[in-house]
């Protein structure tokens, strides 16, 4: 089974009105877990687990990153909270550093506006070309991952109408969203040294497809996600992205080429992810067509299912997308929090409690799925 490991970035908010405070670069310092890193703002927080085989693994990592993400913003008199923009006005503070500054000057007020927490998940490859070739097959289903993940629907205190703002935000960068089928490694890394010889990036690190070839670890890393209200729905995005991984792997291997669906398609399959999340409508992957979002999910884990039942994990994930499916994604609990309360920092203080929940992802489950995933709630 191919190694999987998850990175979370987590907002840092004051414990008593839930306003965003810039203590990422002090936790940082102060904190020895090697799993814990500030970013570019200093309102957030960056865990990371360690490469995993088995889903329990997973689980424990990201249960226990979390903890000690929140343990260490409470020694400083906040808490880290997995959501994906504030529901609070913030003027967010560059972390210290010369590649941040000069992303701040290069970039402007796209920079400077940035405070968005995503969740990535890295798979292992083989090979770079193995890679290419499962981003080439994967690209069509990156936008159901972010429908599942959507997390952020209030910015500057207003509901933005969309489930995922962070993926508004985010696409502002110059090459952030899908990628045209590549064919090869040495087109991959063709097209790779044409984008840093146009001199617009400042380097690798700001090649921000929504899936690429990690330049750290030999792995393929998916970006698209919002950073999960729910750890159960962390696992689950790793275990989907650990599926599409090894389904479009074995379809390269037997010959089976890649939807030719271009990145203008792909753009308005992921617009359609972030303005309603699973509450309209999504666009097939197959046919670009609008279809019920729990068809398209239930596709999805149609498309992956032979890849999770030989690693032994179709029922497991299987249950966690019925949970998800049933009870919401993190955007439908943010609303439900404000409506009961009319209250942003209401918001933010239901997220923190439910944030920091530890996953029951490997639970036993003796009753169906989805009223394991009505147990849940």
């Amino acid at each position: 089974m191919r190694r999987v490991g998850v990175e979370e970035e987590f907002l840092i908010v004051d414990c008593v009105d839930g306003h965003a405070v810039p203590l990422g670069e002090l936790l940082d310092r102060l904190n020895d877990d090697d799993g814990l890193s500030s970013e570019m703002k200093q309102e957030q927080i960056e865990t990371c687990t360690l490469p995993r085989t088995t889903l329990d693994e997973l689980a424990q990592d990201i249960t226990a990153r979390r903890a000690s993400a929140d343990s260490a913003a409470r020694s400083a008199g906040a808490r880290a909270v997995a959501l994906a923009t504030s529901p609070l006005p913030v003027q967010s503070t560059a972390t210290p550093g010369l590649r941040y500054q000069r992303m701040i000057q290069r970039f402007g007020l796209t920079a400077i506006e940035q405070l968005t927490c995503g969740c990535h998940v890295h798979v292992e490859v083989e090979s770079d070309e193995e890679g290419v070739a499962v981003l080439d097959r994967i690209r069509i289903w990156l936008p159901v991952l972010l429908a599942l993940t959507a997390n952020s629907p209030f910015w500057n205190a207003m509901d933005s109408g969309y489930a995922s703002y962070r993926s508004q935000a985010w696409n502002r960068w110059p090459t952030a969203g899908p990628s045209e089928v590549f064919g090869s490694a040495e087109a991959y890394h063709s097209e790779v040294q044409e984008i840093l010889s146009s001199g617009v990036l400042l380097d690798k690190g700001q090649l921000y497809f929504d899936a690429r070839l990690s330049h750290r670890h030999p792995t393929v890393e998916v970006r698209v996600g919002d950073v999960c209200l729910f750890a159960d729905d962390a696992v689950l995005l790793a275990a989907l992205v650990r599926g599409l991984v090894e389904t479009a792997a074995r379809q390269w291997r037997d010959g089976v080429p890649p939807v030719p669906a271009s990145a203008v398609q792909l753009r308005l399959a992921s617009w359609q992810a972030g303005r309603y999340g699973l509450d309209a409508d999504l666009l097939d992957p197959l046919t670009g067509r609008p279809r019920r979002a729990f068809d398209v999910a239930m596709a999805l884990l149609d498309h992956v299912q032979p890849a999770l039942k030989s690693q032994g994990e179709f029922d497991i994930v299987e249950s966690l997308l019925f949970q998800a499916l049933t009870r919401g994604n993190g955007a439908a609990r943010q609303r439900e929090a404000f409506a009961k309360a009319g209250s942003m920092c209401d918001v933010i203080s239901d997220a923190v409690e439910v944030s920091s929940l530890p996953t029951t992802a490997l639970r036993k489950l003796t009753d169906s799925p989805l009223l394991a995933g009505d147990q849940s709630l």
